[in-house]
């Protein structure tokens, strides 16, 4: 909460060497929320937030990313510093060591607080960092700035439509992440007068992620259409704004494009411990192709589901690629057993300076739900080891055929055989 209360509440006015914070400066204040929809809830969360301990929206300012960046990426820290601002305020972006987001003019302090879940050991220079990565269970970014930014409201925020409004922004935001059946447990918020008013069908509804998969990249709609909501209700009812039929136009371009990919074969590493299925598409749909896909494949060895779009960002020579831990093998080992960023490292580390070529953008996110951008050319060369390894107890995939019967006849139901059978 010390993090928070330098940023946002406040000073002691007894204290010589506490900052003036974001609310108490008046100062421009920068918000960088990721595009998904925690990261639109927890950004609006800390807006809300901020206007109501008396920072004028006039002083705060919001910046997306450009399509396939991140705000580490050269190009939007030189974007990020023309906002001049003295506060900046990340949410669900991802955190990874390196220099300060953005720096001062002439040395002048940049105060920058990180409200993250995503999976790091390294964070910017001179951020104050709030992260739940290594505290299970995980909250969501929507949850933490829920929680930090309840108690900085202090009174305000016990009921009325502020309190509301907080509640319904954190259950969206962590829905978006963790799905509408994700139980309200101790140590999360307890929701349940949220969850009757508003129902999980209309929270689940109104999660607005197609604005930011969409071949547009709309998120600056998303965000004007979540701000001018009052309800969860706004978001699903497509007469509420132009912004919000916009979303639902977003919704049917992601649906089209996921349809039209959903069904591509997919492809087996040699230990059979990976499926790959590659599509190309400029919307954003490769870690729904892979969600879906791990839901549905099975084998005795299969690990991890992935998906490789090399179409996302047209001539950019990159390929996006999202992860996910197939529902099989979680049912196997248990939940969190299986950790995909290092998995992918492994394999990445079999091919001398593979891994450092393909830079800070691989194997990032969580360890159950990863990805990156990396080069193409370097994505085949990953997708070439993980197709030439070899089961652990050696020996080509091809010849080590399990026999059944008395006969000794192959066995049936193998993933080769499973490819057989789609083909």
């Amino acid at each position: 909460m010390v993090v928070a209360h330098l940023l946002l509440s406040t000073p002691d006015s007894s204290s010589t060497d506490v900052p003036t914070p974001s609310a108490a400066s008046n100062e421009p204040t920068l918000l960088l929320p990721d595009k998904d929809t925690d990261g639109l809830c927890s950004g609006l969360i800390v807006h809300t937030t901020l206007v109501r301990l008396g920072l004028s929206p006039d002083l705060i300012s919001v910046h997306f990313p450009a399509k396939g960046s991140n705000i580490y990426a050269p190009a939007e820290r030189a974007r990020i510093a023309e906002y001049d601002a003295r506060y900046v305020i990340v949410t669900d972006q991802g955190s990874r060591g390196g220099p300060a987001i953005v720096d001062g003019p002439d040395g002048a302090e940049k105060r920058t607080l990180i409200i993250d879940h995503h999976w790091s050991n390294e964070f910017p220079d001179g951020a104050l960092v709030c992260s739940a990565a290594h505290c299970p269970p995980v909250a969501t970014a929507s949850t933490l700035a829920y929680v930090v930014c309840l108690e900085l409201l202090g009174q305000s925020a016990r009921k009325g439509e502020l309190r509301e409004r907080l509640d319904w922004l954190c259950a969206m935001g962590t829905m978006g992440d963790l799905g509408t059946g994700f139980k309200w447990e101790a140590p999360f918020p307890d929701m349940r007068e949220c969850l009757k008013k508003w129902t999980k069908k209309v929270l689940g509804e109104a999660v607005f992620a197609e604005a930011r998969r969409s071949p547009a990249y709309d998120v600056e709609t998303a965000w004007r259409a979540l701000r001018s909501s009052t309800t969860p209700k706004d978001i699903v009812s497509p007469s509420a704004s132009k912004d919000v039929r916009r979303l639902f136009a977003a919704r049917a371009d992601v649906k089209a494009e996921t349809d039209r990919c959903a069904r591509r074969p997919p492809t087996f590493s040699g230990d059979g411990r990976v499926a790959l299925i590659r599509i190309s598409s400029a919307a954003q749909i490769h870690p729904l192709i892979a969600t879906r896909w791990s839901s549905s494949l099975k084998g005795p060895r299969l690990e991890i589901v992935m998906c490789a779009n090399d179409g996302y960002t047209p001539g950019s020579g990159m390929t996006n690629f999202a992860c996910r831990v197939a529902r099989s093998h979680k049912s196997r080992v248990g939940e969190g057993a299986t950790d995909i960023i290092e998995i992918l490292k492994e394999y990445a580390s079999r091919v001398p300076g593979l891994r450092e070529a393909m830079g800070d953008d691989f194997a990032r996110g969580h360890k159950e739900a990863s990805g990156g951008i990396v080069k193409t050319g370097d994505f085949e060369r990953l997708w070439e080891v993980m197709a030439s390894s070899e089961r652990e107890e050696g020996g080509s995939p091809a010849k080590k055929r399990k026999l059944s019967g008395k006969d000794g006849e192959r066995q049936k139901n193998t993933l080769e055989g499973w490819l057989l059978k789609k083909q």
